[in-house]
C-alpha cells in the first residue's frame, strides 16, 4: 500500500476460517501498522515480543485481551498496550468477527 494516503482500516481486512487473519497496512525498520482478523471462538495466542512494544486498538467487534495472567474485556474504542516481554493474546468471545489494529514499534 503507497502511503500518505488516507485509509479505512477496515477495509482492508483479511477473514480466514481456519485462523487470525492477518495484514498490513504499513511497514518500515521503525513500525508496522496492521490488521488482525478474528471470526467468532479464533484466538492470538499469549506470545511476547523480544525488544518490541505493541499497542492493540480494537475496531470492530468485542472479546478479550489476555495480558500475563489476567483477562481484559474489549470493545470498539478499547485500547491496549503490550510492552516489550509481556505474553499476551486476544479471543473473539462474541458472535460476530473481532478486527483490531496492531501497531508494532520498532517495526520487526
Amino acid at each position: 500500500m503507497d502511503h500518505p494516503e488516507a485509509i479505512r482500516p477496515e477495509e482492508h481486512a483479511v477473514y480466514a476460517s481456519e485462523k487470525m487473519g492477518k495484514s498490513t497496512l504499513f511497514a518500515s525498520e521503525r513500525i508496522l501498522v496492521g490488521l488482525n482478523a478474528f471470526e467468532p471462538g479464533q484466538e492470538h495466542k499469549l506470545h511476547s515480543h523480544k525488544g518490541m512494544d505493541k499497542v492493540y486498538h480494537v475496531l470492530e467487534g468485542k472479546g478479550d485481551f489476555v495480558l500475563e495472567d489476567r483477562t481484559v474485556p474489549m470493545e470498539a474504542g478499547v485500547m491496549l498496550i503490550a510492552p516489550e516481554g509481556v505474553p499476551h493474546g486476544i479471543q473473539n468471545t462474541g458472535d460476530e468477527r473481532l478486527l483490531v489494529l496492531a501497531i508494532l514499534a520498532p517495526g520487526p
